[in-house]
């Protein structure tokens, strides 16, 4: 579970991203962050991995306070936490099997191991067969798949995504959320910021809606609510 308390953000530069802001996520929740430009969005997921941390408030994840750990307890506060960004964030040199492997041989995991699950999720992505394919070989749905897979090797307990299919046409962007939709269908808590109201109406899941680093609305089988 994930709740944020009281929580705000105030950068060096003097501007204001968070006020206030009360959450609670369960896990296995599905989970819309919509609003406009500025809003708030990007900090308020960031503040879930640690990217960031409040000015003021607490955030905590199954418990623990996350801002109060130390540095060296970070990475494995993110072993349960699978990030996916709107631009891929791929090692270029790197073929889909070593991008998707190198999640789990950072942590050190058995070899025999991550051959065994790079190709499983791989598969369950559809792209098993492009394995040994570099990213400047796929098209951007794929590369985006590959970043699913990377993020869900290490069998997350949160999924969290920053605009996942900005850069990709409709036909695929339904195909990428399909995805996200068998992810969560396994117990998965999915976080995703997004300016795609199609997608949202259509998949009517929890929305939190945020405006000036507020949360405006929080509703389960919610929709976009703004104008694009």
């Amino acid at each position: 579970m994930i709740e944020l308390k009281k929580v705000s953000k105030v950068y060096k530069n003097g501007v204001g991203a968070l006020n206030g802001v009360d959450v609670t996520i369960n896990q296995g929740d599905f989970v819309y962050v919509v609003g406009p430009s500025g809003a708030g969005k990007t900090s308020f997921i960031k503040m879930m991995y640690r990217e960031e941390t409040p000015s003021e408030g607490q955030v905590f994840m199954n418990g623990v306070e996350v801002a109060s750990l130390k540095k060296k307890e970070v990475p494995y506060l993110r072993r349960d936490i699978g990030v996916i960004f709107q631009d891929f964030k791929l090692l270029q040199r790197k073929s889909v099997y070593e991008n998707v492997a190198f999640a789990l041989e950072v942590i050190e995991e058995n070899p025999r191991k991550i051959r065994r699950r790079v190709l499983s999720v791989l598969d369950q992505v559809g792209l098993k067969h492009k394995a040994r394919f570099i990213p400047a070989q796929l098209s951007g749905g794929e590369q985006q798949r590959v970043a699913i897979a990377r993020a869900i090797v290490n069998n997350p307990k949160l999924v969290i995504a920053d605009e996942p299919t900005g850069n990709l046409d409709p036909e695929t962007s339904w195909d990428i959320m399909q995805t996200f939709e068998d992810i969560n269908a396994s117990g998965t808590t999915v976080i995703m910021a997004t300016h795609s109201k199609d997608i949202v109406n259509q998949m009517r899941k929890r929305v939190i809606a945020m405006e000036n680093g507020r949360v405006v609305r929080d509703e389960h089988r919610g929709e976009y609510g703004y104008e694009v």
